[in-house]
């Protein structure tokens, strides 16, 4: 029931009425937007403008803004005034009414009920502005019974269809029906509660995911700035690796370009010397001069050769360290943080940021038991050979090398590869890489004896680089029984590092290959070999 006082808040001083789209002056005071301005336009007569509310005077120009908490408070007046039932006889102001009566089909106030009628004619009910709805339509009696899903009145049950049925009254019909619609509502109590616990779980998993949300964000960003620091690292690393490399070829080429000098100097003073043999008139001291025509004379020195045995950057050296470094981060990241992937092995993928490099990591290398020869033994996960003392019964074919050796499943035609193997520290061993079609039997079978194959080889505690028969010792010490190999297949390149920090370059075979090449192993007594997962 809307109070005087709220009434009082929505009244336009102009027009003793609630406000029509109201507006505001500047002093504060709020109008009808019509009202004011007819008032505004009437001022003008008198060249000012004034509140007429407060008589203030208004700068020009005026400004009528709309008061929007003011518009609201008449909504929501407007809307419960349409809403309440005021008594029929009260003309002069709208007075809320206290009962409706049927007979009449009048609604009264407080004051009007004391003077209304007592009869019983004269049915009382609740403030109603719906009373037809109460009556009946034939009749214009009350609704007093119901019967057939129809509410009917007294002449109703007397006469026309209802005659002679048992019509219940509107009380009677209304418990029936309370009682039915309580039965839904017992069935849909457990149903609601069921449904309100399973809002309630979902809530609580909203909650949940919004709390791990917030642990993983944070976890990913501890993540990523730990990668971002290895990341620089191993920029540091990589970038040291390309420096230490520059200045130790400027360093060689430093020497010879010292050493080109003198040998320039002394062609020089040799050339100096026979220009003047060439000027000289004394015959006989030409012809006694017998150091500037022997054949020796002119003939360039072995160091000539110096310059074109000049290494460039070790690219291999490098492209292992960055790839390398890369894989440990991935790896590393991935077990820290419980991370399992499926593992891609086929070269022509594109989803693996690190295969981008175009140098691709082989784990996939098993060994062949159909080449190992019977003194060797193969481990179940075809990774491992190891020399053995007793004879292995494996059948013999063409395929099976004599000598203790085994080659590999996989074969590499094209791109850049590598894979690192670990040995036993001590005894001695060989690995490399031949074609198929090697020799498996006499002494061209062996890893590095033959124009099929290139190897190295650790032997009573040195390295060498084995090809063709040709046997170059390393000057390099064993410091580890960890190594890469590095395959360049188009560019004809074959590598052997240590592993470290940083890895240590052994050797570098050039060659032009014109066969698929297998991985080759070959151990001594005592000794194994084991390619890396």
């Amino acid at each position: 029931m809307a109070s005087a006082e709220q009434r009082y808040e929505v009244t336009c001083s102009i027009c003793v009425e609630v406000y029509i789209d109201p507006v505001t002056l500047t002093c504060g005071h709020s109008f009808c937007r019509g009202c004011i301005e007819k008032v505004l336009e009437t001022q003008k007569r008198f060249g000012a403008h004034t509140c007429p509310e407060c008589r203030m005077r208004i700068q020009e120009p005026v400004i009528l803004e709309k008061d929007d908490e003011l518009y609201k408070k008449v909504e929501d007046l407007l809307s419960t005034l349409s809403n309440q039932v005021f008594c029929t006889y009260c003309i002069n102001a709208p007075v809320p009414a206290a009962k409706t009566c049927m007979l009449c089909d009048a609604s009264l106030c407080d004051n009007h009920l004391r003077v209304h009628s007592s009869s019983v004619e004269h049915v009382l009910i609740e403030p109603n502005t719906s009373i037809d709805k109460m009556k009946c339509p034939i009749h214009r009696k009350v609704l007093e019974f119901y019967c057939c899903d129809q509410a009917l009145c007294v002449s109703c049950t007397l006469t026309g269809h209802h005659m002679g049925h048992q019509a219940e009254t509107l009380l009677q019909a209304s418990e029936k029906k309370i009682e039915k619609l309580r039965n839904i509502l017992d069935k849909l109590n457990p149903k609601r509660d069921g449904v309100e616990k399973e809002v309630q779980s979902l809530q609580k998993h909203k909650r949940d995911v919004q709390e791990k949300t917030s642990g993983i964000a944070e976890k990913v960003s501890t993540l990523i700035t730990n990668i971002k620091k290895q990341l620089e690292d191993l920029e540091q690393r990589v970038l040291g690796e390309i420096s230490r490399q520059e200045e130790q070829v400027s360093l060689q080429v430093w020497d010879l370009i010292q050493q080109l000098e003198i040998k320039k100097e002394e062609m020089s003073r040799k050339m100096g010397h026979i220009e003047e043999l060439c000027t000289m008139t004394d015959t006989l001291a030409i012809l006694h001069e017998r150091e500037s025509d022997r054949i020796d004379y002119c003939e360039a020195d072995n160091d000539d050769n110096n310059v074109h045995a000049l290494r460039g950057l070790d690219l291999g050296l490098i492209l292992l360290t960055l790839h390398t470094g890369l894989a440990d981060i991935v790896t590393g990241t991935m077990r820290k943080n419980k991370v399992t992937i499926t593992s891609d092995t086929n070269p022509d993928t594109t989803t693996n940021p690190i295969q981008s490099l175009n140098v691709y990591m082989d784990t996939d290398i098993f060994l062949d038991v159909n080449t190992a020869s019977n003194d060797v033994t193969i481990s179940s996960d075809l990774k491992t050979v190891s020399r053995t003392d007793v004879k292995q019964c494996r059948p013999d074919g063409h395929m099976r090398f004599e000598s203790p050796q085994v080659l590999s499943l996989k074969h590499f035609t094209s791109r850049r590869h590598y894979w690192k193997v670990k040995t036993s520290k001590s005894a001695n061993w060989m690995v490399g890489m031949a074609y198929i079609s090697i020799d498996k039997k006499g002494d061209q079978s062996w890893l590095g004896s033959n124009a099929k194959s290139w190897g190295l080889e650790r032997w009573k505690g040195q390295y060498s680089a084995m090809h063709n028969s040709n046997d170059i010792q390393l000057p390099q010490s064993p410091s580890c029984n960890k190594l890469w190999i590095y395959l360049d297949y188009e560019a004809g390149l074959l590598s052997f590092y240590e592993q470290g920090l940083p890895a240590r370059h052994l050797h570098t075979f050039t060659a032009a290959f014109t066969e698929p090449l297998h991985v080759l192993l070959c151990v001594g007594t005592n000794s194994w070999v084991r390619i890396a997962r």
